[in-house]
């Protein structure tokens, strides 16, 4: 059975957490979910547009809709940082990865990357959306609620501790060995 953190043992690495890379943040995984809680771990992916990241199902199923019923576009890509992954994964032998499509070592503050702020990765460039991610009913399933109220303290929201959503807005390739740089 696998140990969730507590918000005790969160705060005690929280200043660990707050010192990942303000820039040229190295890629550490990346992720296509093809369809509900499916993972396909990849060394490259294709980002686009209107395709979001191409083979997810974002594209199919998705939580949010424009009011004309497609897609909503702010929520292309999930990126998690990867201080944060290494937190809530007590043990990681037996927790399912989070599905997000990036996971970086890298500050997603509000301080650091304010809505709009634009993002090289690879070829491709994305937009840093204002949509917050509070974390779902899985994130509490897979890591537990004190993770959850943790993420989403008063002091904490504004570090985006959960990751960022963002909008593809020039398409191009991302590979493990790039790094996601400010523009």
């Amino acid at each position: 059975m696998s140990q969730q953190a507590t918000i005790e043992f969160l705060n005690a690495r929280r200043d660990w957490a707050l010192a990942a890379p303000k820039d040229h943040a190295p890629i550490l995984t990346l992720c296509v979910r093809p369809n509900e809680g499916e993972r396909t771990f990849v060394s490259k992916l294709q980002l686009h547009p209107e395709q979001g990241v191409v083979g997810d199902r974002w594209i199919r199923k998705t939580w949010m809709y424009t009011a004309d019923g497609k897609p909503d576009p702010r929520i292309q890509v999930c990126i998690l940082g990867s201080r944060i992954l290494q937190l809530i994964r007590r043990d990681p032998d037996c927790m399912t990865y989070p599905g997000d499509n990036i996971i970086a070592d890298m500050d997603f503050s509000e301080a650091n990357l304010p809505v709009g702020q634009r993002l090289k990765i690879g070829t491709a460039v994305i937009e840093v959306s204002d949509v917050f991610n509070t974390a779902c009913s899985k994130w509490n399933k897979r890591h537990g609620s004190e993770s959850i109220k943790w993420i989403n303290l008063p002091e904490n929201k504004p570090h985006r501790f959960r990751g960022i959503l963002c909008q593809v807005v020039q398409a191009g390739e991302v590979a493990l060995t790039d790094s996601i740089q400010k523009l």
